[in-house]
């Protein structure tokens, strides 16, 4: 259960940090980040990866839906609704799978790291683990 409730706080924060670069990306109002050298969130999120397909969306709208259901997948879990671990897990490795391929965009293709989007990545490594460890569980109850 404890497990569960870290899912779920990091769900929350990670919904929190997209809804933030969502905001920033629709708004003036200004990104708070530093920008010193390796370290930009500017120039990753002005870059064409910064926007799901070339579209206006940006990538962190992608994130607010992810993290969403991330929490309601934690919050059913915590509830004791049973089946819904192999689903978490499978969502979750999926959110680790693009996490891997942003960092390689991040890292090779833009030589610049921004501090929302890897803070956001650490949340879903947590979430991924929450789930490999329920799902663990889980089949060593059964």
């Amino acid at each position: 259960m404890r497990l569960q409730a870290l899912a779920l706080v990091a769900s929350l924060a990670g919904l929190g940090i997209s809804l933030y670069l969502t905001v920033v990306h629709y708004s003036t109002i200004p990104l708070v980040c530093p920008a010193n050298g390796v370290i930009s969130c500017e120039q990753v999120l002005s870059s064409r990866y910064g926007v799901i397909g070339g579209s206006a969306i940006p990538t962190s709208a992608a994130g607010i839906v992810w993290f969403a259901v991330s929490a309601l997948l934690a919050a059913g879990l915590i509830a004791r609704s049973e089946g819904l671990a192999r689903l978490q897990l499978g969502w979750s490795a999926l959110g680790l799978l693009t996490v891997l391929f942003l960092i390689y965009v991040e890292i090779v293709q833009l030589g610049a790291i921004c501090t929302w989007c890897s803070a956001a990545h650490v949340l879903v490594l947590v979430i991924f683990l929450v789930a490999l460890t329920s799902r663990n569980g889980t089949r060593v109850r059964s």
